[in-house]
């Protein structure tokens, strides 16, 4: 079977990053049409482009996107904060209804666990705005939005994924003691989904001691099911618990594949270290695995997830690492 693939190389080291994943991918034997995305804060300095319309209708025919990083594409050089971010990230999210943010952590033996990060609602959705701005009376509200319909098929996401691990384990993260509403309708729907589910067992924490517990006793979690602003914290400190953010694989997912999924390392741009082959390529790796495994490329993916077993043992160049990789995958 082929796949239908776009790449956004990006900014900063992205494009470095991506190239090694792709050689992978080819390692793997899997066989794909691929097609380029010129899109990042170097192309909106250039000509002021963020995401045309047409791109975002030509995506809606593939099968998934691979995205190295977006961001500031040079030392000193910047576009204005959240425009890269909003304009490509969140409005690709959103558009394609990418409603679930995936992250595995790995680092035997004591981390083993996945975040499921709802990926559409909450403080991202962009409610809010300014009274007299500039103003010393100058009012800024945000708004959090969370829906039944978006709180319930991230929660049966995770549940399921529990449901097929080896621990059956499900733990909800929110912080319900203060944000008193949208706590109560995140608890409320994780409980009435749990019913369904006898064979999970289940658990709930604040975001603040899930924070500690990450740290200090991270092999407490299995699957872990929370909202976007808390995933999106938790998963960043996931990464650097679990050996760095240089290894975190990152999936946007769209289980009802209306559209496609998109696959990235979190890691960001890097811009100091561009061009210089110095960029860690393995949360890239990482998340083309990933791509391969929602894909249906199981064997590829197993492959991919077995040579990245132990990142730490590659060193080198990014496409040093990258080949070495590629030819764990090929034997």
């Amino acid at each position: 079977m082929t796949h239908r693939i776009g790449v956004i190389g990006g900014d900063g080291i992205g494009p470095e990053v991506v190239a090694e994943a792709l050689k992978v991918v080819d390692a793997a034997g899997v066989t794909y049409e691929r097609t380029d995305y010129d899109l990042g804060a170097h192309r909106y300095l250039e000509d002021g482009t963020v995401l045309p319309d047409e791109v975002l209708e030509e995506w809606r025919g593939l099968d998934a996107l691979l995205l190295g990083a977006v961001g500031d594409p040079a030392p000193g050089v910047a576009a204005p904060p959240g425009l890269v971010e909003r304009g490509i990230l969140l409005r690709m999210r959103f558009e394609l209804d990418q409603y679930i943010n995936f992250r595995p952590f790995r680092l035997p033996p004591r981390i083993d666990c996945e975040v499921i990060r709802e990926n559409t609602e909450g403080t991202y959705a962009g409610e809010g705005g300014f009274l007299r701005k500039g103003t010393p009376h100058e009012i800024a509200t945000q708004g959090s939005v969370n829906t039944r319909m978006g709180v319930e098929r991230c929660v049966r996401f995770a549940f399921e994924r529990a449901r097929n691990s080896e621990r059956h384990q499900l733990h909800l993260i929110h912080k319900k003691n203060v944000l008193t509403f949208a706590g109560d309708l995140w608890q409320r729907t994780f409980d009435e989904v749990a019913a369904e589910y006898p064979d999970v067992s289940t658990g709930y924490d604040h975001i603040d001691a899930a924070c500690i517990h990450f740290v200090e006793r991270p092999e407490r979690y299995d699957v872990i099911v929370t909202d976007n602003l808390f995933g999106d914290i938790l998963t960043d400190l996931g990464g650097a618990v679990a050996g760095g953010v240089g290894y975190a694989a990152s999936a946007n997912l769209n289980p009802a594949r209306t559209g496609p999924s998109m696959f990235e390392p979190v890691h960001g741009t890097a811009p100091d270290i561009a061009g210089q082959q110095k960029a860690n390529p393995i949360a890239a790796i990482v998340s083309a695995g990933l791509m391969l495994e929602f894909l249906g490329e199981s064997d590829a993916a197993s492959r991919v997830a077995a040579a990245c077993e132990r990142p730490e043992r590659y060193s080198g160049s990014t496409s040093g690492i990258g080949d070495a990789v590629a030819a764990a995958v090929a034997s």
